[in-house]
């Protein structure tokens, strides 16, 4: 034996034709796990890259599209069984003594951990992270009652559960009072807090003007920077979003969606923490009446968490919209559905119409064209109600049923009709 590596190429070229029969076993065997490959070296010794695999860059930055639904479903661990093992999976990190602090205070819409969340959870972990020998922790304030239960598998170190009533609804005095005294007690050395409409914006604002601090707002990247006081530069979005501003990083930032990559790979001990100080009684001069009831119909698709979404597959249309009204959702579709003069322009999901962003997104007889799956790409829960199991709208849903759409959504809304019903009788 001479030593010398040997390289097969009839070998790489199977592994890069993803359509090979032999193109699993081939991966595996090369180490390079399955129908994910994303390098190899070809016989001439140049880097091969797959440009199929998930979440590959291209040559000019361009991410390519994962026409499978693979990249969709297995980012964050999603899919049918996938998240708890996902979960399991990670590194779990504890920090028992930090040596500093970020505190990140969630919008937490509809009490659970929003993708804008989860983006500001990962720039908490970079700053948090990056001295290895004195790491800091990272602390979210959570306020009101709320559902989630992945704190950890977003990258929370120290939770602070501030679950007074005063907190509920819309309390931006009681909520700034509240963080004026975690300030005191435990002074972070960053607060970040989402630049959005539900809340963050305002909150982050009062907070910096009661510190005497000088935010910066609409931030969507950081950089290490030693020449900087605090250690670090950030590139934040001005004029109306048509400049990007640097500046030092101060103590208050307030981050827009996908300023950073949340956390994938590591699981943190999400230790309890309670002021020792007594919150100040305070006076509202702000009244929550409570939430308005709003028309879903009249909700446009981009602002929508809840989509009834119909496709080709669709025979019975006064039962979908019968369905949809009954749900309180708002309705979507395909454009097959759209050009078809079923559904109007304005409905149309996709890259060629609206790019949606909702919690629960239902796809009834949509087969998954590559538009529409790039379209619901930052959707959270995709179900898909379609009957045929290999299309790839089920391959990207989270929760698939086969079968008829119109039977199986009268019997969602003979369920749905019959539990409202048993709790009226019961009140």
């Amino acid at each position: 034996m001479t030593g010398i590596l040997r390289r097969d190429p009839r070998q790489e070229w199977i592994a890069r034709n993803r359509l090979h029969p032999e193109h699993e076993r081939v991966l595996a065997e090369l180490g390079q796990g399955t129908a994910v490959a994303t390098e190899w070296v070809g016989p001439n010794g140049v880097i091969r890259k797959n440009p199929h695999a998930v979440g590959f860059i291209g040559p000019n930055g361009i991410k390519r599209i994962d026409r499978s639904g693979v990249q969709q479903a297995a980012s964050a661990g999603r899919g049918v069984g996938h998240e708890s093992a996902a979960a399991d999976s990670r590194r779990r990190v504890e920090i028992d003594a930090p040596a500093f602090l970020v505190a990140v205070v969630p919008d937490m819409a509809g009490g659970r951990l929003s993708s804008h969340d989860r983006d500001l959870l990962g720039l908490a972990r970079q700053l948090a992270d990056a001295d290895s020998e004195q790491p800091g922790a990272v602390l979210a304030v959570v306020f009101g009652n709320h559902k989630e239960d992945g704190f950890g598998e977003a990258g929370v170190d120290r939770l602070l559960h501030l679950d007074e009533e005063v907190f509920d609804g819309y309390m931006p005095e009681a909520r700034l009072a509240a963080l004026s005294t975690v300030e005191r007690e435990l002074a972070p050395y960053h607060w970040l807090l989402p630049d959005s409409k539900l809340g963050g914006a305002d909150l982050g604002r009062r907070l910096a003007a009661r510190i005497q601090e000088r935010p910066a707002t609409g931030v969507w990247q950081i950089e290490k920077d030693d020449a900087c006081e605090l250690g670090w530069r950030c590139t934040a979005r001005g004029a109306a979003g048509t400049t990007d501003i640097q500046r030092a990083l101060p103590r208050v930032v307030l981050a827009l969606a996908e300023c950073a990559e949340p956390v994938s790979e590591t699981r943190h001990a999400v230790q309890p923490l309670a002021l020792s100080q007594v919150l100040p009684p305070l006076l509202g001069r702000i009244e929550d009446l409570g939430q308005v009831a709003v028309d879903p119909a009249g909700v446009a698709l981009a602002e929508a968490e809840f989509i009834l979404s119909a496709g080709n597959g669709i025979k019975d249309w006064d039962g979908f919209h019968h369905a949809a009204k009954v749900l309180g959702a708002t309705e979507g579709a395909s454009r097959v559905a759209v050009d078809d003069g079923f559904m109007p322009r304005h409905r149309q999901v996709g890259a060629t119409g609206t790019w949606v962003t909702a919690r629960v997104y239902v796809a009834v007889g949509i087969s998954g064209a590559i538009q529409h799956l790039q379209g619901i790409q930052s959707c959270e829960k995709v179900v898909a109600i379609n009957l045929d199991p290999g299309c790839d709208m089920i391959k990207r849903a989270d929760l698939a049923v086969i079968g008829d759409s119109a039977s199986i959504l009268a019997a969602l809304v003979d369920m749905v009709e019959q539990q409202r019903e048993e709790k009226r009788d019961a009140a």
